[in-house]
């Protein structure tokens, strides 16, 4: 008897918080929701961010505030979101390729995969080889050749050692088999000023941070086999010929390990919709940038083959 008043006991306590689980997921959202970028204000996934912010009127109820928290290659940001109270207020937006890469090849307990809920993909990012507007270098080609003559004496910016721009110039130069020097910066912005202010050579970083940037700089290629779809003037190195790593990155935006599901799916939806509006795409497209939507089942699938396709290479660029 005793036993079966335990387990009556235990089912009505089950059934406790699963009502109360969906009371709340009910009543979400009631106040603003923080969506943690972990770069600095400026960049690709900033843009994407700010644009999900202003798109998000009359579908969420309450505005979306963008909280930049930059540094240690976007794990700074991830920190302070793995750790927040799983309520459906605190989620972030990050360059998946970066943060996946980031999680690869630092010393850090976060698991791209596994430390987050995956709410959706709103975007996508590609970096590009760059050179200031008045660099003597008007193709890959000149660049090679430039390295090849003088090893180690060119330059290059980047946005942060082990992100998707880093790995990708990296794969540049060795699969061409030239050397130089990289100087990392915090950030898409303050890497794009600082080849603006030829600080560097050339440069790999976001090919959207061109757009109303054309008069101070130069896109010679973008880090793909087809061109961009927004930017579609830049060449990609698959039809110039030139060999390159294929590295990308889904802007994805992740809540913390154990929100409800209701309110991940209820974001998720939100998102949905967001990325489907005309003013959502015409924000981006000031920017260099469209939406690319995928269900958080889908963008967690698609950076986990992107973690297969990107071991081998984080391991040989790396030792």
């Amino acid at each position: 008897m005793k036993r079966r008043t335990l387990i009556s006991a235990a089912l009505a306590g089950i059934a406790l918080v699963a009502t109360a689980t969906a009371s709340f997921a009910a009543d979400w959202p009631k106040r603003p929701i923080n969506l943690v970028v972990p770069y600095k204000a400026g960049g690709g996934t900033d843009a994407y961010a700010r644009a999900i912010s202003a798109a998000a009127e009359g579908i969420l109820d309450v505005p979306v505030v963008v909280v930049n928290k930059p540094g240690s290659g976007g794990l700074n940001g991830a920190n302070s979101v793995v750790g927040a109270r799983p309520d459906g207020y605190t989620m972030m937006m990050t360059s998946g390729g970066s943060f996946l890469l980031s999680t690869m090849t630092r010393d850090t307990d976060i698991d791209a995969l596994d430390s987050f809920e995956f709410v959706a993909q709103v975007g996508k990012l590609q970096t590009s080889l760059m050179v200031p507007k008045d660099s003597p270098f008007q193709s890959v080609q000149d660049v090679i050749d430039a390295a090849k003559a003088d090893p180690g004496s060119l330059r290059w910016a980047h946005s942060g050692r082990g992100g998707f721009h880093h790995v990708g110039g990296l794969g540049f130069l060795a699969n061409n088999g030239i050397e130089a020097q990289d100087v990392p910066f915090k950030g898409g912005g303050p890497t794009r000023a600082a080849l603006i202010g030829s600080q560097a050579d050339f440069g790999f970083l976001g090919v959207q941070q061109l757009a109303g940037f054309e008069d101070q700089l130069r896109a010679l290629a973008v880090n793909s086999q087809e061109r961009d779809g927004i930017m579609k003037d830049v060449p990609a190195f698959g039809e110039l010929g030139i060999p390159f790593a294929a590295v990308s990155s889904p802007v994805i935006v992740f809540a913390p390990k154990g929100t409800p599901a209701e309110v991940v799916a209820a974001m998720e939806t939100a998102l949905e919709q967001i990325a489907a509006k005309p003013e959502f795409a015409e924000l981006l497209a000031s920017r260099g940038t469209g939406p690319v939507y995928q269900n958080g089942a889908d963008a967690k699938a698609t950076l986990s083959s992107m973690k297969e396709d990107a071991a081998p290479l984080v391991e040989s660029l790396t030792n």
